[in-house]
């Protein structure tokens, strides 16, 4: 499938839309989407805040990765996307910016800084990924790596602080040292960087998902850095299921907030009371839709809508086998129109824009400048997406400009090697 044509005229002045940011009790009383590499995709994580998750990372992005990505604007869905050579690096919907937090993997402060600059127009957190035990983040002294490095993990927490803007929020992700003196000692250092929130994951290094999660630890930390007294929220991850389970998690740890991922990746519609039964009728083919209308690569969707498995009601394990089967011979997006009936993908988009327009305003209403110049000399700013784009004329005037389908007119920050 091809890609539409991308815009690149000149900026120009326009209206700006103000939106309250996020705060430290954005990240209290919540349940959110953890961040999964090829899991955690954009229609993923439109399908999560859909279905009430509270706010969504993005799957962890290595630094250097993103610095050598051009960024583009599809006009006429909105999606930005941040393109290497071959495909895209990181997607993103203006839509979603509100409750985004963008995860860094990183093990040098100036290269994080110049990786959350880069993206710091699209999402509303930066998050630095402390806890991944996998060879490719290790490797290079990023993820679970950082754990051994307090040094070098906190002068990373502390460089994005002082870089970026203040309504950008900066929290990490860890994960359990082998002892609690350790990891309070540790958790005690990234408080003190002036990060937002802190998510533990509740199992050590060298456990594995199989392991179940030592959520009898998190009370101790979570009293402890309540202690520190600097209102940092701190967000249990490891072994919930739901939104509903969220609640036990938090009455046995005492977390502010609770993330989900693995019961996420199998149903993104988890984070509701009434989570989508019988999936391969009622979440699949919706997926597949959205997923073709955004341009999200077939290999990406065939991943994510082959890890969806939940309760069955209606639908037989006859018909789940021959699902899935047809999926996995799959090679695109023509060969599973059995499966969707019809492309209906921006209507999907358009439903899923309501559910989101219909949330409760965090704060405060909209205020809107115009007729500001927004484009520093010598810094190109893409051409937001056109007035074909959906949602443009016909939601405009009930929903803010980041759940509309624009893109900001904020410009993207020119990086230098």
């Amino acid at each position: 499938m091809t890609r539409r044509a991308l815009s690149t005229s000149p900026p120009r002045n326009a209206k700006r839309a103000k939106i309250e940011h996020l705060t430290l009790n954005d990240f209290k009383d919540g349940v959110f989407l953890a961040p999964m590499v090829r899991s955690g995709a954009l229609p993923t994580r439109l399908f999560a805040l859909k279905h009430g998750a509270t706010l969504v990372w993005g799957p962890e992005t290595v630094d250097k990765a993103i610095l050598h990505a051009t960024r583009n604007v599809d006009p006429v869905t909105g999606v930005i996307t941040y393109d290497g050579k071959s495909k895209a690096i990181f997607s993103t919907h203006p839509i979603e910016k509100p409750y985004l937090i963008y995860q860094i993997g990183s093990s040098d402060p100036e290269y994080a800084v110049k990786a959350a600059q880069t993206v710091m127009n699209d999402v509303s957190g930066i998050d630095l990924n402390c806890g991944c035990p996998k060879p490719f983040s290790t490797h290079a002294g990023m993820g679970a790596a950082l754990l051994t490095n307090p040094d070098l993990l906190c002068s990373i927490l502390t460089a994005l602080r002082a870089a970026m803007p203040p309504e950008i929020t900066i929290s990490a992700k860890i994960r359990l040292l082998p002892s609690q003196e350790e990891t309070l000692k540790l958790v005690e250092r990234i408080v003190n960087t002036g990060v937002s929130a802190l998510t533990v994951h509740c199992r050590t290094r060298n456990m594995r998902d199989r392991d179940a999660a030592l959520i009898q630890r998190l009370k101790e930390i979570v009293d402890f850095v309540k202690g520190v007294g600097k209102g940092v929220a701190v967000i249990e991850n490891g072994d919930c299921l739901s939104a509903e389970d969220a609640k036990r998690v938090r009455e046995v740890t005492g977390a502010h907030s609770v993330m989900i991922a693995r019961a996420a990746e199998a149903n993104p519609s988890c984070f509701s009371s009434t989570p989508l039964t019988d999936v391969e009728q009622t979440l699949v083919p919706d997926y597949l839709r959205l997923s073709r209308y955004l341009n999200n690569h077939w290999s990406l969707t065939k991943f994510c809508v082959s890890q969806f498995k939940g309760h069955h009601v209606n639908y037989t394990k006859k018909q789940e086998h021959a699902l899935r089967e047809a999926i996995v011979k799959s090679r695109s997006f023509d060969e599973v129109e059995h499966i969707v009936d019809s492309w209906t993908g921006e209507q999907v988009f358009r439903e899923i824009a309501g559910a989101i327009g219909a949330r409760p305003s965090r704060r405060s209403t909209l205020e809107t400048e115009r007729d500001v110049d927004v484009t520093p000399t010598g810094t190109k700013n893409p051409e937001p997406p056109t007035s074909k784009a959906p949602l443009m004329n016909e939601f405009t005037s009930v929903l803010p400009a980041l759940i509309s389908g624009k893109d900001p007119l904020t410009p993207t920050p020119s990086v230098t090697w």
